[in-house]
């Protein structure tokens, strides 16, 4: 435990106090309905809570013809609610917008994005993103490196912001070696104990270390939180055998938050239910999905009364789980999570593969290959991306068939040699990407 991070738990706290303790008390709520579900009187009163708000003060939504019940609202993808955005703006804050938090997406796999959040809403954000972190071993005011593609004047924190929440900014811009030495010399020599990044480059930390035999001892890292894609089979293992942390994974937004992480070193996803409502809806029609069936990540946010987000697609896809325990409340689960229906690639069958064939299949290639990106051209066309280890020359038909075993026989399989595949905006690093034509029309951004 640092001094920086007890001083600084022990000034929210007092501060907290001052203002009548309701950050703490909203961050207990928040962590116990993650972990112990929530009744159905409360999701049902919630959602009605939103709905007959929504209805009163935003003009879209009261000019609905019905709008009684959930399903009586449209889904609506992020270029529903930008062509929407002034009618959807809720009347009572639309003269102090500017005094409104903004909540942006970078747009690097969709549609950039701006969601306006009052202050209950802001509040809801920073408590559930601590919830998720605390009910895994987080404590409040620890030093953590955040990983991202930092752009100024776009997404970068300010000094003050920084220091006062001992967050360190870590450019992931460039992943090449150089790069990330001096990645893990700064965490080092920071004394950064918690590290907080998307997936893909925490698989490349995780590589680089198991590849040149990276010392680190002496770290002061107690916890490892990925964001976005779930790592690939057996990195989740090899980082815990690396750093002795075992990585918590999590599925969320900037637009809303946290929606869902591991609990216990789990696999499955626990829904937060006290923020968020989740529906699986159906890849070609918003009925729901059966239980267990790949769909759409459909989110009701339940607190932002600026800009009500009522069954927003998030463009995402996953499988869904619910469960009601003896006490009668109502737990879900996300099973998996395929990503983003942009990234979601298909056999030469039709049938949908999960990202983590793509992430799995490259572990047969350790020490040829650094990285590799499939896109789907066509129903039975392929293009893949490939970057070589340096001075290695990959087998070129061992590679192709090794993804033919998953896109199948028949597919047909381009070959391209690149350099270091872009990092996103977002800090993400593209595995796979759909381009053709008949699977888009499932796309919404």
């Amino acid at each position: 435990m640092q001094p920086g991070e007890v001083i600084r738990r022990t000034a929210f706290n007092a501060l907290d106090t001052l203002h009548g303790g309701r950050l703490n008390r909203l961050k207990e709520v928040n962590k116990s309905e993650i972990a112990n579900g929530v009744t159905k009187e409360y999701q049902d009163r919630r959602i009605q809570d939103i709905l007959s708000y929504a209805v009163r003060n935003c003009a879209f939504y009261g000019s609905l013809p019905v709008h009684e019940k959930l399903e009586d609202f449209p889904v609506q993808t992020k270029g529903d609610f930008l062509d929407h955005y002034e009618e959807i703006l809720s009347d009572q804050y639309r003269d102090c917008r500017d005094k409104l938090e903004r909540f942006s997406t970078s747009g690097s796999t969709g549609t950039p994005f701006t969601v306006l959040g009052d202050p209950e809403k802001a509040a809801h954000v920073y408590m559930n993103s601590m919830s998720v972190l605390e009910l895994n071993g987080f404590r409040l005011g620890m030093k953590r490196g955040e990983f991202r593609a930092w752009i100024k004047g776009k997404n970068t924190i300010s000094g003050w912001k920084s220091f006062k929440n001992n967050l360190i900014m870590i450019e992931i811009s460039n992943m090449s070696d150089d790069s990330v030495k001096e990645i893990l010399d700064s965490i080092k020599r920071q004394k950064i104990q918690a590290l907080i990044a998307y997936s893909s480059a925490i698989q490349v930390l995780t590589d680089y270390i198991d590849r040149t035999g990276y010392d680190i001892r002496g770290w002061s890292v107690e916890l490892i939180f990925t964001m976005g894609e779930a790592l690939a089979e057996g990195y989740r293992e090899k980082a815990e055998r690396i750093f002795g942390i075992r990585p918590i994974l999590s599925y969320g937004n900037n637009e809303n938050g946290f929606v869902a992480v591991t609990l216990d070193g789990g696999d499955e996803y626990v829904v937060d239910q006290y923020n968020f409502y989740v529906e699986i809806l159906k890849m070609d029609s918003d009925a729901p999905a059966e239980e267990g069936e790949l769909g759409r990540i459909v989110l009701t946010d339940y607190y932002n009364r600026a800009f009500p987000m009522i069954r927003y697609d998030t463009g995402d896809t996953g499988k869904m789980r619910t469960e009601t325990d003896g006490q009668g409340r109502i737990h879900r689960y996300l099973t998996e999570i395929y990503g983003r229906r942009g990234s979601l690639i298909y056999n030469t069958k039709g049938e949908p593969l999960s990202i983590h064939v793509f992430m799995n299949n490259l572990l047969n290639f350790e020490g040829v290959l650094r990285q590799a990106k499939c896109i789907q051209t066509g129903k039975k066309s392929y293009l893949l991306q490939l970057n070589p280890c340096p001075g290695v020359k990959p087998d070129e038909k061992t590679v192709v068939d090794s993804y033919k075993k998953y896109l199948g026989q028949d597919a047909d399989v381009q070959v391209e040699y690149i350099g270091t595949l872009p990092i996103q905006q977002s800090g993400k690093t593209m595995t796979c990407e759909q381009r053709c034509r008949e699977y888009l029309k499932f796309q919404t951004s």
